[in-house]
């Protein structure tokens, strides 16, 4: 059987880690991973490859950054063609990324079945791209694999039930792993700050860095709680860096760091007073860690982090909303445990490897009951 991977941003670089590795212990199985580059440069991607150990792509599209719907078009142009020579059996998608929507759509209309990592999630914000993405994706996928209960009955509503797999988080199972590897490092060795004694901060998403007047409350917020509070480490996206010098904004109260290696990331969240962030992958992490989180949306996805003030949603274009916030974070938890059991990968593997001696779990009429078997 051949299974190939599409991937294309930092996010999901991570989940592909978990599930080529649970894929590498199927000998009749070839996995392959097209990168369609929409992240592109080393601290955005290859230093991922590197620290997770994940097999070189076997294509690379080098689609680089441009507008959504240049983006997506440029990697449908240039995708077509691979599928067409791999003729894979099983395509499978990550996310909610334009490296998402553009292969779904594009597998779909070459036939190909698509399994789509990470489906159910539901913001119900039409205005975020990546919504539009993953409900796309999830609508034109064969299999659909489900990190929580809560996506799960999002798909049933939707009439997706039938072809839904709850297999737990696939980022769960990375941090677990690498959490492990992490065990006994010295912080201080490889962090300039003392443990608690900063908040890490990150900021990327369009609605947050395109609109200038929301950017500039958001920095603000920050720059409010490493004066009040801790200083404020902000690793600096790629398009936030550009956003804030077009700003000309002042960033002096801030700790400007660029983009971190995963591990170094988990690091640094590990040893956070708290987090603050509007990246649906940083907010689980940090549940994950039991670390507090400040997410700078007004909705998210992941709603099982709200529960015990872990994560608080918040509106960076108010400030009272921010120091309650901070306030908040003090009393934080209990952390529950709702994103499986840290073997979503090899559920995954399973699923997909038991469609070679069972060709009716590669149509949309799949039964729910054998599909929901290899969760055990």
């Amino acid at each position: 059987m051949r299974v190939v991977s599409i991937v294309g941003a930092r996010p999901q670089f991570v989940k592909l880690a978990v599930v080529a590795r649970a894929f590498a212990s199927f000998a009749d199985i070839t996995h392959e991973i097209i990168h369609t580059g929409q992240h592109y440069d080393d601290e955005m991607s290859g230093s991922f490859f590197r620290d997770l150990a994940i097999p070189a792509p076997a294509y690379n599209l080098e689609v680089g950054s441009s507008s959504h719907a240049n983006q997506t078009a440029e990697i449908m142009r240039r995708l077509e063609p691979i599928l067409r020579e791999v003729n894979p059996e099983w395509v499978i998608l990550y996310g909610d990324t334009n490296s998402t929507i553009a292969s779904a759509v594009t597998a779909s209309k070459m036939s190909c079945k698509l399994a789509h990592v990470e489906a159910g999630l539901r913001s119900f914000n039409r205005a975020m791209p990546e919504e539009i993405n993953r409900v796309v994706a999830d609508h034109l996928s064969h299999l659909l694999f489900c990190p929580t209960e809560t996506a799960m009955a999002n798909l049933v509503r939707e009439g997706l039930g039938e072809q839904a797999v709850l297999c737990g988080d696939v980022m769960y199972d990375a941090v677990c792993d690498y959490v492990r590897d992490l065990e006994g490092t010295d912080p201080s060795s490889e962090l300039p700050w003392a443990e608690r004694s900063y908040a890490l901060a990150t900021i990327h998403r369009a609605e947050n860095t395109d609109d200038r007047e929301r950017l500039k409350s958001l920095l603000a917020s920050l720059q409010q709680v490493s004066r009040e509070v801790c200083p404020v480490v902000l690793a600096v996206h790629p398009r936030t860096k550009k956003a804030m010098e077009e700003l000309r904004w002042d960033a002096s109260a801030l700790q400007l760091v660029p983009p971190l290696a995963y591990k170094q990331m988990l690091l640094c969240q590990k040893h956070a007073r708290m987090i603050l962030t509007d990246s649906g992958g940083i907010q689980k992490e940090a549940y994950f860690l039991k670390v507090p989180c400040i997410t700078l949306r007004n909705e998210t996805e992941w709603v099982e982090t709200l529960e015990n003030d872990c994560n608080i949603l918040v509106n960076p274009s108010h400030a009272d909303e921010m120091r309650e916030a901070v306030q908040r974070t003090l009393k934080a938890g209990p952390w529950g445990s709702h994103y499986g059991n840290a073997d979503a990968g090899k559920i995954i593997a399973r699923a997909i490897a038991a469609t070679r001696v069972d060709p009716a779990l590669k149509t949309h009429q799949g039964s729910a009951a054998p599909l929901a078997s290899f969760a055990n």
